[in-house]
C-alpha cells in the first residue's frame, strides 16, 4: 500500500507541475488534463476501495449487522465521496455554481437513503422507554 501512494502522489504532482505550465498559455488543455489527472486518480483507488468494502462486509456478516444497514451506509459514504469528487471537478473548471449544486444534491440523496435508518433508530428508542407508543 505504501508504495502505491508513493506512485499516486508522484503522478499527482507530475500532473499538477504540468497543468501549472499549461494554464496560462494552454487553458483548454490544462482543464483536459486536470479532469484526466482525476479520473485516472479516482480509478487509481477504486482497487483498494474494493478489498476494504469486501472487508467490511465480511466482518458485518460475522457480527451479524442487517446487510440493509451495511448497503445502505456504504451507499451513503460512496455518495459523499462521489459528491465531492464531482463538486471538485466544476471547482476546477471555475464552476462553483455547478459545484455546490453537486454538493446538495448529494446531501439531499444521502438524507433520503438514511431516513430507514432513523425511522428504525427512532423505534428502538421508543420500544426501550416504558409506556411510549
Amino acid at each position: 500500500m505504501s508504495i502505491e501512494i508513493v506512485q499516486l502522489v508522484g503522478f499527482a504532482l507530475i500532473a499538477t507541475f504540468l497543468i501549472i505550465l499549461l494554464k496560462e498559455q494552454k487553458p483548454v488543455i490544462s482543464l483536459s488534463l486536470t479532469l484526466g489527472a482525476g479520473a485516472i486518480i479516482f480509478l487509481f483507488i477504486l482497487t483498494p476501495v474494493e478489498s476494504a468494502l469486501e472487508l467490511i462486509r465480511t466482518l458485518s456478516g460475522q457480527a451479524g449487522i442487517n446487510n440493509m444497514y451495511m448497503e445502505t451506509l456504504l451507499k451513503i459514504i460512496g455518495i459523499a465521496y462521489l459528491a465531492e469528487f464531482g463538486a471538485h471537478i466544476a471547482r476546477d473548471a471555475d464552476q462553483e455554481a455547478i459545484a455546490a449544486k453537486v454538493e446538495l444534491a448529494g446531501k439531499m440523496i444521502i438524507i433520503m437513503l438514511a431516513i430507514p435508518i432513523f425511522q428504525v433508530l427512532i423505534e428502538t428508542v421508543l420500544s426501550l422507554i416504558p409506556g411510549a407508543a
